[in-house]
C-alpha cells in the first residue's frame, strides 16, 4: 500500500463533531445576516443617509466574513479552538449589530 493511498484522521477532530459544529455555527451566523436583511427591508423607502447603508449593508456581510475568517483561521486547529473562536466571532457580530441598530434607532447621530 502506497503512503498517498492512505489517509490519516486527526483523531482530536472527528469529521461529524467537525460538521454538526459548523452546521449549528453556520446556522447562527445565517441567522445574524437574515435578521439584518429583515431589518433592511422597511427602511428602504425611507430617506435615510450614506452611512446607514454601508452600516446596514455591512451588518448582512459581516457574519459571513467572519464565519469565514474564523473556519479559515482554526482549520488545523482542534475541535475546542474552533468552538471558541466561532463563539468569539458570533459575538464580535451581535455587537456589531446592536451598534448598527442603536446607531439607526438614534436617526444616525
Amino acid at each position: 500500500m502506497s503512503a498517498e493511498a492512505v489517509t490519516t484522521t486527526d483523531p482530536r477532530r472527528p469529521r461529524w463533531i467537525l460538521y454538526t459544529l459548523l452546521g449549528v455555527f453556520g446556522l447562527l451566523y445565517a441567522y445574524a445576516v437574515w435578521n439584518a436583511i429583515a431589518y433592511m427591508i422597511p427602511l428602504v423607502g425611507l430617506a435615510v443617509d450614506a452611512t446607514t447603508w454601508v452600516a446596514l449593508i455591512l451588518a448582512i456581510v459581516m457574519p459571513v466574513i467572519v464565519y469565514a475568517l474564523a473556519v479559515a483561521l482554526t482549520r488545523r486547529r482542534g475541535l475546542g479552538v474552533l468552538a471558541l473562536v466561532l463563539l468569539a466571532g458570533l459575538g464580535v457580530v451581535a455587537v456589531f449589530w446592536l451598534d448598527v441598530v442603536g446607531y439607526t434607532l438614534s436617526g444616525g447621530h
